[in-house]
């Protein structure tokens, strides 16, 4: 018998097909360097964050600690984070919801098998982790905590899974200044979502996440930990955005960036 979450993954899996996001060979391994194809240009700015992901966080950490780290990826999808990190000698578990050969753990079998030693995958809801406390020296949500259903629950397991010291990472994730532009948002979507989704509309937009995040929504969902943003340079189409938007009369855009907080 299907429940709602369950019609849920099968129909975002189907949904992400039409995309075009099922992803395979070469294309799957050169991400988050994709070279040609419909989403190209977005994984232009994933590559952007990504890179500063390398450079605030994994390379002084590797230094620090003279040695490979365990990287814990949350919302790892197709597996391709874990796949760069492991070209670097470090070791990766890849966390998902989705099993799906789209892009969830399912399309990372083909990834994992070319790092035994270094790469595992674990289905699992990234707000209840079946795994030890304090065994990743990293925790990056990717291009996943917008879809939390409950934040403090969901940055406290990453805490948990990092050991005293280890940092807990943000990437893609949908930031907006205020709370109102985010909600803004979210009532777009909402509106739009027969056009977007057809049918199928009605169980991709029922489901309870958080859909995006303020200074403020971080903060009160985990005073214990401080938080730096790490502004990332993204294309110039990319930064032109809220120059676009305010000529459209249209709302603020989100942003990405880099966030992270040292777990203590």
């Amino acid at each position: 018998m299907s429940t709602p979450a369950a019609d849920f993954l099968s129909e975002y899996a189907r949904h992400r097909a039409t995309e075009g996001r099922g992803l395979t060979g070469e294309a799957l391994r050169a991400l988050p360097y994709l070279q040609g194809g419909p989403l190209a240009r977005q994984w232009t700015v994933r590559a952007r964050t990504f890179e500063a992901l390398l450079r605030a966080v994994v390379k002084p950490m590797a230094a620090e600690r003279r040695g490979p780290l365990h990287i814990l990826d949350l919302g790892a999808g197709n597996g391709w984070l874990c796949h760069q990190i492991c070209s670097m000698g470090h070791t990766a578990v890849a966390v998902d919801v989705r099993d799906d050969d789209v892009d969830g753990l399912g399309a990372a079998a083909t990834l994992e098998q070319q790092w035994p030693d270094r790469f595992e995958r674990v289905i699992a809801s990234f707000e209840d982790l079946p795994l030890p406390s304090g065994l990743f020296d990293l925790a990056v949500f990717n291009a996943a905590l917008h879809y939390a259903r409950d934040l403090p629950r969901a940055i406290g397991e990453a805490a948990r899974m990092v050991e005293q010291g280890g940092v807990i990472a943000i990437l893609d994730s949908p930031f907006y200044r205020r709370d109102v532009d985010g909600t803004k948002m979210v009532a777009e979507k909402r509106a739009q979502g027969p056009a977007r989704f057809g049918a199928s509309a009605d169980i991709l937009l029922a489901q309870d996440f958080i859909e995006y995040l303020t200074p403020e929504r971080l903060a009160s969902a985990a005073p214990q930990l401080s938080w730096r943003r790490h502004r990332v340079f993204y294309p110039l189409w990319y930064e032109l955005r809220p120059v676009m938007a305010r000529i459209r009369g249209a709302r603020p855009p989100s942003r990405f960036d880099l966030w992270t907080a040292r777990a203590l």
